[in-house]
């Protein structure tokens, strides 16, 4: 095991100082900007890797103090036990393996801070060699000083952080290192010897040039800046006029209040289920449209206590004639943090653990989880519930003169719209709605418009409704395209201009299918792309009916059409039989059961198709981490290749062999960098090896491969004399 080779002279070492310097900066403010504590713990572990650099420290050894050095640092911060008790171990298997596995379902939020410490102290190892490697082998740093000034003078803009002073030490450690490394390039490339009075002719220039320019800049007056601040600007960046919230990301929020204007997507999974059937996940509806978003008239502090054993206080839908239902059940795991439920339509039962309990938002249908007092979400529960087939006689009968008086209360409820709403919008309803009787062909009318009158989905170029402009206008005549909120909001609106009652409800679709669980339930995976908002509208007596406008969007809603003329005026509603000949994932379903009766090789190949279907991200993970272990084995092949072929021919002893060290060692020779040119022989070739190295051993070796070539034989024995030749040859190429 050999040395590195480096310059321990005092310039190096100050270069050195300045490098850590430059470093601290970019720690500093994570004290006073995140709740990052124990800074010196890792100002620690980086002035232990440059001093390691700087003393040549061989690679394993260093490599083994930093890796003590990182377990304890983490022993000491979140363990706090002794640290050759060895009990970190335990704790460190554990959290490692939760966190890669919040890692691959990419929750960021849910990785422990033992784990990001972890992933800190990798990314300071690798800032520490590209500190070496700048500082001593490219003798170039700009790029690193450059973007440490832009870092500090953005935390600095945009942050309570004061870089005033830091800007002053960095430019001054910048300038000294940026400087000492054009005295060692222009060094390098005349070849001069580096002698201590040349060193301080460089040197006072050097630092008088710094401290004058310091100084003048820090004495000199300051011109009132030129430009107003950027930050309202960009903060502001996005917005229309209004109350508009500019770009946000995709997902379940809190605050509907002002709705509009374009979203990022975000592939986060939010919760995993296995399912029976495909259909929708509620969380909230909310009941009053402001012209600008919607808002809960309800206090949000009423809530009703139940328990797991007890029935979910939700009246979806009534349980009667006109309504047929099936009993299903679901199991829903949950990947963040959220102390809410995500249910379907005719939630009956939550079965959880029994130290949770539950309450809902009378006013929203919100379910909250609950830990004794304390919200508390939950990571696994499982829902019973019925999945409802509507009658399509019933809900045209539904709307009768008698209901509507009967439900008086609930319809003025959900049948509420600004004063001020577009007199358009109404009339546009009834103009969509003419000649339709019952509420339930009204609704029909109005779930189907948008697809056939030229509205289209978009995620980015989505306005937002100004100071003297409704929301729903606004998307209805000017600017008809929008995505989930724009249709649903819409649909809900039409549809209380001429009476009928309708809510907003949020939540999430059905997900991606992801295949056939062990259980033989059907695997869905919802992530934050999912997050969407539908209609939900009542008919007295039946119930809450849910509606998709939304463009792309499809209704699982199940409907009986049990009249023929019903049948022959919905010629675009497929039956649930035929829907469900059209799903996917049933189609994938029916094509295993048929390949399990077919030959040997189908009934072998499906379980391995199935086992990369739910083991992909692991397989896909493994490659990708010994893709990385090959290409890092590769670019360090100089430091073991040598040490493997010197072992391989230790223990040779047949003078037959030396024709091949020979050839091995001409090609470690190109790969450290002794190019043998065209045309040179390799008796020149020696002697320029030899004079690189300072040594005779080439050429005794080459005279021997000469002998070998031209006498077709060498002397008994020649091997075992010029291994150690070879072997001292081959050694040198380390790098």
């Amino acid at each position: 095991m050999t040395s590195r080779k480096v310059q321990k002279d005092l310039m190096t070492f100050i270069m050195y100082i300045f490098g850590f310097l430059l470093l601290w900066e970019w720690l500093r403010p994570l004290e006073q900007l995140t709740d990052t504590s124990n800074i010196w713990v890792f100002l620690s572990f980086i002035f232990i890797s440059l001093l390691l650099s700087f003393i040549g420290t061989p690679v394993i050894i260093g490599g083994c103090i930093k890796w003590v050095f990182i377990i304890a640092a983490l022993d000491f911060l979140y363990i706090d036990e002794a640290f050759f008790q060895f009990k970190w171990v335990s704790v460190f298997i554990t959290d490692f393996i939760e966190s890669f596995q919040f890692v691959m379902a990419r929750d960021w939020a849910n990785l422990s801070n033992l784990f990001r410490s972890f992933l800190f102290f990798v990314l300071l190892w690798l800032m520490t060699y590209l500190i070496q490697y700048w500082l001593i082998n490219r003798k170039q740093i700009f790029i690193f000083f450059f973007m440490t000034l832009v870092y500090i003078t953005v935390l600095d803009t945009f942050t309570p952080y004061n870089a005033g002073w830091a800007i002053v030490r960095t430019v001054i450690s910048g300038f000294a290192v940026l400087g000492m490394l054009t005295f060692f390039r222009l060094l390098d490339k005349e070849g001069i010897k580096k002698e201590t009075n040349l060193s301080r002719k460089w040197m006072i220039p050097l630092v008088a040039m710094i401290v004058v320019s310091i100084g003048f800049g820090l004495a000199a007056p300051k011109a009132e800046p030129i430009w107003p601040d950027p930050v309202p600007y960009l903060t502001s960046y996005g917005k229309e006029s209004g109350d508009g919230t500019g770009v946000q990301k995709i997902g379940y929020g809190l605050d509907d209040s002002s709705l509009g204007g374009p979203f990022i997507g975000d592939n986060q999974v939010v919760f995993t289920v296995e399912a029976e059937s495909r259909h929708y996940w509620k969380v909230e509806t909310k009941d009053v449209y402001t012209g600008k978003g919607w808002i809960t008239s309800g206090s949000r502090e009423v809530r009703s206590p139940f328990g797991s054993a007890d029935q979910v206080p939700i009246t979806s839908f009534f349980n009667r004639p006109g309504v047929e239902t099936v009993k299903e059940s679901s199991t829903v795991y949950s990947l963040n943090n959220n102390s809410h439920i995500v249910y379907p339509l005719g939630i009956k039962k939550i079965d959880a653990a029994s130290f949770f309990s539950f309450e809902l938002e009378v006013a929203t249908e919100k379910i909250h989880s609950l830990e004794g007092d304390s919200p508390s979400p939950i990571k696994q529960y499982t829902l019973d519930y019925v999945v409802p087939r509507y009658s399509v006689t019933a809900l045209n009968e539904a709307s009768s003169e008698k209901n509507i008086v009967e439900n008086n209360e609930l319809i003025n409820r959900y049948t509420q719209l600004p004063k001020d709403l577009p007199q358009r919008i109404q009339e546009l309803a009834k103009e969509i709605t003419d000649g339709k009787d019952s509420w339930f062909e009204k609704a029909r009318e109005l779930e189907s418009y948008f697809s056939r009158s030229g509205y289209s989905y978009d995620q980015k170029d989505v306005a937002v409704p100004g100071d003297d402009e409704d929301y729903v206008d606004q998307f209805l005549f000017d600017t008809k395209q929008g995505y989930c909120d724009n249709f649903s909001t819409s649909m809900v609106v039409m549809a209380r201009s001429i009476g009928i009652p309708a809510r907003w409800v949020k939540g999430y679709t059905e997900g991606e299918y992801k295949g056939i669980s062990e259980s033989g339930s059907r695997m869905f995976e919802i992530t934050n792309n999912n997050a969407h908002s539908w209609v939900e509208v009542y008919f007295p007596g039946i119930g809450w009916v849910p509606f998709e406008p939304t463009q792309g969007f499809s209704n699982s809603v199940q409907f009986n059409f049990d009249t023929a003329s019903q049948s022959h005026d919905q010629p675009s509603v497929m039956n649930p039989e035929e829907l469900e000949k059209d799903k996917p994932e049933l189609k994938e379903n029916n094509e295993r059961q048929a390949a399990s009766s077919e030959g040997s090789f189908k009934k072998l190949f499906v379980p391995i198709k199935n086992f990369f279907e739910v083991y992909w991200k692991w397989i896909a993970l493994v490659i990708i981490v010994l893709a990385v272990l090959a290409l890092i084995i590769y670019k360090i092949r100089g430091r073991w290749l040598p040490y493997y072929l010197t072992l391989r021919f230790k223990w040779t002893k047949k003078d037959e062999n030396f024709q091949k060290a020979y050839m091995l060692l001409l090609r470690e020779l190109e790969r450290y960098g002794l190019h043998r040119k065209d045309g040179q022989t390799l008796r020149d070739y020696a002697d320029y090896v030899d004079r690189f190295f300072s040594s005779r051993e080439m050429g005794r070796l080459t005279a021997r491969y000469e002998q070998l070539i031209y006498r077709g034989n060498l002397q008994k024995g020649s091997w075992k004399e010029t291994k150690e030749l070879w072997e001292n040859l081959i050694k040198k190429t380390i790098a």
